[in-house]
This record gives structure tokens, C-alpha cells and sequence, in this order.
């Protein structure tokens, strides 16, 4: 498939998704989500690809959301199935996702944010929930998912007013993983390589539990966990021997993801 709003590339097992509309801030329109939409098909498809990170082109904007002129012209401001910038509603996704916030991350933007694993953000990242300042709602998550991460006084004190936070201020508040005065990318590959350093098979698991785990009680999350697909593919896999075989030999294991 040809993208003409985003630049995928691969590094091994690592799949670096940039949105590429430095012009518009790399505000996504319907195009650009049907085309993110098919990155993250196939990223999670995919059995050799094992992290990703999203990012965006230049040095102003991550994303600034939703193509507001395009819905002024009357194109609407549909999503994909799989929510804005096919992610935020792709709930089965267990691989992980790494944000490099290099800017703006507004609206739809934020939302992205706050569908991922882990943010690493910019000194001069801003995020914002604007939408009921120019009449419509967080509709792609942020309502949902802000006030399960920060608590719901401090969410409220955001989704009601539009206000923008900083990213030292988005750390403090807990959305935020880490804040980097370098190059944005390099600590968000830094972020991924640890990743990789560990099996896949557990990572995958590891989400998918924790994910589950936030609905139910401790005890029902406990004794669930074991039922859960990715956790029956962890304990039938290789990676499963190859782990302690490498433990007690003394050397780095040789991850196969099956």
C-alpha cells in the first residue's frame, strides 16, 4: 500500500510510525486514518514485529488532532473501526506502542497519547483536550481513558476546561513516562530496546493481563489471567524454555516469539 500522510519504517522488530502532514500539524483527515488504519493492521498482524512507536514529522507537532477544516467543508469527521488514527479503539492490540511526543498533541493527538504504553515526551510537548472550545467531545477516548490514568479531579480539571499542560506538568500528573531534553525518537528507541530485550511472548501476556486487570478485582484478575490467550501462548511457547535455559547457562536468550 502507498501512504501519502504517513512514513512507516522497520528496524529489526521495531515498526516507527510517523504521521506526515507537517503542514496541517499532522492533523490526520479521513485518508490519514484509513492509512494508519492499515499500519496498525499489519503491524499487529505481523508475528516478526514486536514494538512500535508513533511519532510526528518536524519539530512543532505530534498531532493536532482532528482536520477541523475538513469537516468545515463538509467532510465529516468519521473514524475507522479501529478508532482515531486506526488505534484508539483497537483493544485487542497486546503489542506494545511507544509515543514520541515531539510537540503538539492536541485533541485526537492526546487521544493517541493516552491509547499508548509508554509517552516520552519533549520539553516542548503540549497536550490538550480542546474539543468542547470549539463544540464537540473527546469522542476517541480521552474521556475514558484520562481519568483512569490521572484520577477523575485532575481529568475533569482537563476535559472541562481545554486547558493545555506541559510536559513536565503532563509527567507530575502520571500520562507522561518520561520527559527527555535530547532527541525524542532515540529515547523512545531506548524505551523500546529494553522492551526487546525481554521475550515477547511475555510482554504480550504481561498487557493483555494488566489491561484486563483494571476492570476486575485483584482476586478475579489472579485467578483469570491463566485463561487468557496470550498467556496460554506464553506457557506452550519456546520462549517460555528458552528463558530459564538461558538463566542457567549464563548468556543473553535467544527470543523467538513463538
Amino acid at each position: 500500500m502507498t501512504y501519502h500522510y504517513v512514513d512507516v519504517s522497520r528496524e529489526g522488530p521495531l515498526t516507527i510510525v510517523t504521521l506526515n502532514r507537517p503542514e496541517a500539524h499532522n492533523a490526520l483527515n479521513a485518508e490519514a486514518h484509513l492509512e494508519l488504519q492499515a499500519v496498525f493492521d499489519d503491524y499487529q498482524a505481523d508475528d516478526s514485529q514486536w514494538v512500535a512507536i508513533i511519532t510526528g514529522a518536524g519539530p512543532k507537532a505530534f498531532c493536532a488532532g482532528h482536520d477541523l477544516k475538513q469537516q468545515a467543508s463538509g467532510g465529516g469527521m468519521a473514524t475507522p473501526p479501529s478508532g482515531f488514527a486506526g488505534l484508539t479503539s483497537r483493544f485487542g492490540l497486546h503489542k506494545p506502542v511507544i509515543a514520541a511526543v515531539n510537540g503538539v498533541a492536541m485533541g485526537g493527538g492526546f487521544e493517541i497519547v493516552l491509547a499508548c504504553d509508554i509517552v516520552v515526551a519533549s520539553q516542548n510537548a503540549l497536550f490538550a483536550l480542546p474539543e468542547p472550545r470549539v463544540g464537540i467531545a473527546a469522542l476517541a477516548g480521552g474521556m475514558q481513558r484520562l481519568p483512569r490514568i490521572i484520577g477523575l479531579q485532575r481529568a475533569m480539571g482537563l476535559l472541562l476546561t481545554g486547558r493545555r499542560v506541559r510536559a513536565q506538568e503532563g509527567y507530575a500528573l502520571g500520562f507522561v513516562t518520561e520527559v527527555t531534553e535530547g532527541d525524542v525518537l532515540e529515547a523512545a528507541r531506548r524505551w523500546a530496546g529494553e522492551i526487546l530485550a525481554c521475550s515477547p511472548m511475555s510482554i504480550r501476556a504481561t498487557k493483555e493481563a494488566t489491561h484486563r486487570g483494571l476492570t476486575i478485582s485483584v482476586q478475579d484478575g489472579m485467578e483469570g489471567e491463566w485463561d487468557y490467550p496470550t498467556m496460554k501462548a506464553l506457557l506452550a511457547s519456546e520462549d517460555f524454555v528458552e528463558g530459564p535455559k538461558a538463566f542457567a547457562e549464563k548468556r543473553t536468550p535467544n527470543w523467538l516469539g513463538r
